[in-house]
């Protein structure tokens, strides 16, 4: 503005300033001391006087008109509009990122306040995601992962499957009968095609050749009993039915031979793959089975409801049947293993037994309590598992009784087995033998109706089919559980013997088929468990059976049918009906535990919000350790506060005998001499009888109290009133368990003796304090012997006029008694404790002639008390003289008539006193609170595993329901 005002005043032209043609970067730029808005304002026109910032100093009109970026019209600015360009853009880019920062940080705090806080939420997730990396190594997991060429190796071996194949290249040549049914096979079903190639077209033949036979003899036997007149074709037509059932019996074994071939073979082919997965290649954890997790659920809801009435209706396969009928032997077929106690005709199932199938690469069994594993392929672990089954059956039958309710959990793993969980109960009897419990039959069949009541419960009913149908007992029980038969499986044992011995071979197709018995089933099978000898092997009694079943009869005249014999299929269709009834019913029982559980959180949160849910183990364990906290509390008694109670208690325990039997007869002697005599006698018998076993009486008794007192005292608010009776009883029972060191007492008897022999007061302190002490206990006994007398002769003359009492007959008495007996004392003021019987004669003489009738023993009665008041007023009396006696005592009584005997006693005792009170303290710190300690913690360990005791002390609504929120 100077430099425009000064050119326009000097040149005197009127034009535009050539920075006004610039812009507004490029004038910043010739101007760095101005804004470039400042430009923008009108020139001012000021004639008088030039202001500016710097109007202190000297203008120099020539100084400014020789600018050096003045007015040049040959330049055009190019580089200056460039660099305006450029800076234009810096500061837009600038700008534009500030703001923008700015813009996007503000709508990122207002979404932010609109989304919900999460973390109320948090309780949705459980606990341990989020404290999985805590835990969990991950980049050591990574590490331990295998590589590809481990991962190779887990694969099965190819060359060795296809070498376990070879010998069916037969079925498979030109023109052999394999390549007949695969081209059958592939014509019929060209979508199945890759399913029916080889063995598997073959067996799929040789099943629709089984049922067109099947069809062609049923059709063949309708014709034949239509009846014909011609009497040779109907000899043709039976020729022609047993024709079709020999060709079908052979096409049944020959698919049955297949197929077992190819069971064979999986079966190895699995134990390879189960055996190299055991090996724990990668060393990693395996996870638990299916089956195995579904048993330990069944083993959690039998503590939870052992009788099984409630809440627990998941599957399991029950086995019941009569007495002998060869329950067990199906089981040990179905395990493929004899592991059940044997005997001839006796009962030997005692309590349910559930046993747990899973496949696996060993054959082994173990229980559910125990490590031990019983390797089923050696008879010596056979045996073994045989004896402990037994055993286990003989502890769990309580006394007087001969089967039990509590069930034996065993698990069997092999390869090939079918996974489900079976039960096996005590058969069911008629009558009741001798050696028996009375009510063992009815103990067996609520045991049987307890697992068979449940809904989903398997029922594998075994009927002997040696013996007549009629004779069974466990099928009238099955149709009362199971009346639509949806749920039970019928298994005919001993059919070999019943071909045998049953005359008429339909009874047992009419068994099979469900006609003769009362009940219905999902399926109904035959089976052959052996010949009856219990040394033979599961293989050789497969054997048999196959070999049976070829050659029998039944089959042959379609009597049974191939897929209802064998074990093998017994086990195939019990796993299958099983696992059919968990799939139903596992998400049921699930859903409803939850809602249970849902309903006793809710009263737990209403009644006890405040509270945690603790069942009856952890409030025992939380009473447990405020018990052992209280226990160590009596270590930090102090020493102080330990010998003030017991001298205290000690002096209260044996200050009547101190006052009764020694004092007070050696203060009837005549000089100090036989007083200190007959006190030194009367200590010594006393020491060496009673008081060491009282000072021991006082410890003990002390312990006790301090111990109640920490066991019994309230701690505010955090005081849990549940525990009192746990406390009680557990204070009580160490109590009694504790019994005091033997020594104690010949050691404390030394140091008593030790003390009481003293007799050297060495300072006026000690000798005050003996003084004290001895004023505070004859004071005492005055008051007590004030308070006798007073009840013996009544109220006084104020508390007859102010209370309006009066005296009884016998008081009156007594009151003349005392009055002539205090007549006789202040005659004679030495006089001794007894009363002659002179003396007698005389007091009752003269209150005889005041016409009062008194007993000698009353008068002897009244004088005891009155002679013990004055003697213990004469006593205070001569203890305060004593006062300035310590002088004389000092010079032992020299010159002096002043005798205080007495004094020196009650400092003995005082001194024995404190040493017996230091000498028990020692004992309570250094050992017997120690000993109570070790008690203590026996008692809480004896009651942890008494959970009769627990229930018992530890009651009420709160244990309850979270007992019932653990379970």
């Amino acid at each position: 503005v100077i430099c425009r005002s000064l050119a326009n005043s000097s040149n005197g032209i009127k034009r535009k300033s050539p920075l006004q043609n610039l812009h507004l970067a490029s004038r910043s730029i010739h101007h760095p001391y101005y804004p470039s808005s400042k430009f923008q304002r009108p020139p001012l026109r000021i004639s008088i006087q030039l202001f500016s910032s710097l109007n202190r100093l000297p203008l120099r009109k020539t100084k400014l008109l020789d600018v050096k970026y003045g007015y040049q019209s040959h330049r055009n600015f190019w580089l200056a509009r460039l660099a305006s360009r450029l800076l234009k853009l810096r500061y837009l880019i600038l700008g534009s990122a500030v703001g923008g920062g700015y813009t996007a940080k503000k709508t990122y705090d207002q979404w932010k306040d609109m989304m919900p806080d999460l973390d109320e939420y948090k309780w949705i997730v459980p606990d341990f995601i989020w404290e999985l990396d805590e835990h969990i190594d991950f980049e050591k997991l990574i590490k331990a992962l295998p590589d590809a060429d481990d991962l190779a190796k887990l694969l099965p071996d190819f060359d060795k499957i296809g070498e376990s194949f070879t010998s069916l290249k037969g079925f498979f040549s030109p023109g052999s009968p394999g390549e007949t049914a695969f081209r059958a096979t592939d014509q019929g079903y060209d979508n199945d095609k890759q399913y029916k190639k080889g063995l598997l077209g073959e067996l799929i033949l040789l099943q629709q050749q089984i049922q067109q036979h099947e069809e062609e003899a049923r059709r063949a036997a309708g014709q034949y009993n239509m009846g014909s007149s011609q009497q040779k074709r109907k000899v043709s037509d039976k020729e022609k039915i047993d024709q079709l059932q020999e060709e079908l019996l052979r096409t049944q074994l020959k698919y049955q031979r297949m197929l077992e071939r190819l069971e064979k073979e999986n079966k190895e082919l699995r134990k390879l793959v189960l055996q190299r997965d055991d090996k724990g290649i990668h060393q990693r954890k395996l996870k638990k089975s299916l089956i195995d997790m579904y048993s330990e659920v069944l083993d959690i809801l039998s503590d939870y409801d052992a009788s099984y009435n409630t809440q627990d209706h998941l599957p399991r396969v029950v086995v019941v049947g009569d007495q002998s009928a060869g329950k067990t032997s199906v089981l040990e077929m179905i395990a493929q293993a004899r592991i059940f106690p044997r005997g001839s005709g006796e009962m030997m199932t005692r309590s349910p037994v559930k046993v747990t199938l899973s496949e696996g690469p060993h054959h082994v069994a173990l229980f559910k309590d125990s490590s031990r594993e019983f390797d089923l392929t050696k008879e010596e672990d056979l045996a073994a598992l045989r004896n402990e089954i037994e055993i286990r059956m003989r502890n769990s039958v309580k006394e007087g009784c001969t089967v039990s309710t509590e069930t034996i959990s065993l698990s069997v793993k092999g390869p090939g087995l079918q996974r489900m969980v079976l039960v096996d109960l005590p058969g069911v009897i008629s009558t009741v033998t001798s050696g028996m419990a009375p009510d063992t039959k009815e103990t067996i069949f609520s045991i049987s109706k307890a697992y068979m009541q449940n809904p989903n419960a398997i029922i594998l009913c075994i009927q002997d089919g040696s013996v007549d149908a009629e004779r069974s007992i466990v099928t009238d029980l099955v149709s009362q559980m199971d009346p639509q038969g949806k749920r039970t499986i019928f298994v005919l044992t001993k059919v070999d013997l019943a071909e045998k011995n049953v005359a008429s071979p339909s009874r047992i197709q009419q068994i099979i088929e469900g006609k003769l018995f009362p009940m219905k089933a999902l399926g109904y099978f035959a089976v052959v468990t052996g010949k009856g000898n219990s040394s033979e092997s599961i293989e050789s009694i497969k054997e048999y059976e196959e070999e049976f079943f070829q050659n029998s009869k039944l089959l042959k005249t379609c009597m049974l049918k191939a897929h209802q014999v064998t074990t093998k299929n017994l086990s195939l269709a019990v796993s299958d009906c099983f696992w059919k009834m968990v799939r139903e019913s596992v998400e049921q029982q699930a859903d409803a535990f939850k809602a249970t559980r849902f309903n006793l959180e809710t009263e737990w949160k209403n009644n006890y919000p405040r509270l945690r849910e603790l069942d009856r183990n952890e409030l025992f364990e939380k009473a447990k350790n405020e018990i052992l906290d209280e226990v160590i509390s009596l270590t930090q008694v102090t020493p102080k506060h330990w010998e003030e109670i017991l001298q205290k208690t000690l002096w209260e325990r044996v200050s009547t005998h101190v006052i009764e039997n020694i004092y007070l007869p050696a203060a009837q002697t005549m000089n100090s001499g036989t007083f200190n005599t007959t006190v030194d006698i009367k200590l010594k018998q006393w020491t060496d009888k009673q008081l060491p076993n009282k000072a021991v009486e006082v410890a003990w008794e002390t312990l006790q109290e301090e111990f109640s007192r920490f066991m019994t005292e309230q701690k505010g608010k955090e005081h849990d009133d549940i525990f009192d009776k746990l406390k009680q009883a557990v204070k009580e029972e160490s109590i009694k368990r504790h019994k005091w060191n033997e020594r104690a007492e010949d050691s404390l008897r030394v140091i008593q003796h030790n003390a009481l022999e003293d007799r050297s007061i060495s300072d006026k302190q000690q000798w005050d304090a003996a003084i004290h002490f001895m004023e505070e206990t004859l004071q005492s006994r005055l008051k007590d012997t004030e308070s006798v007398i007073e009840d013996m002769v009544g109220p006084d003359w104020k508390k007859r006029w102010l209370y309006w009492i009066g005296r009884t007959k016998e008081q009156n008495v007594r009151n003349e008694t005392k009055n002539e007996l205090e007549k006789l004392i202040k005659c004679n003021e030495e006089h001794a404790a007894y009363l002659a019987n002179d003396e007698v004669t005389t007091v009752r003489k003269n209150l005889e002639a005041r016409g009062i009738t008194v007993d000698p023993c009353l008068i002897k009665d009244t004088w005891h008390q009155i002679y013990r008041r004055y003697f213990l007023k004469t006593a205070l009396n001569h203890c305060n003289l004593c006062r300035r006696g310590f002088y004389y005592y000092q010079r032992h009584f020299v010159d002096s008539e002043l005798e205080c005997n007495d004094i020196v006693l009650f400092w003995r005792i005082q001194r024995m006193l404190a040493i017996t009170a230091n000498t028990l303290r020692q004992q309570l710190t250094n050992t017997e609170v120690r000993r109570l300690e070790k008690n203590v913690k026996e008692v809480l360990e004896d009651f942890a595993e008494d959970n009769e005791k627990k229930v018992k002390l530890l009651t009420g609504k709160r244990v309850q329901l979270a007992e019932d929120l653990s379970k």
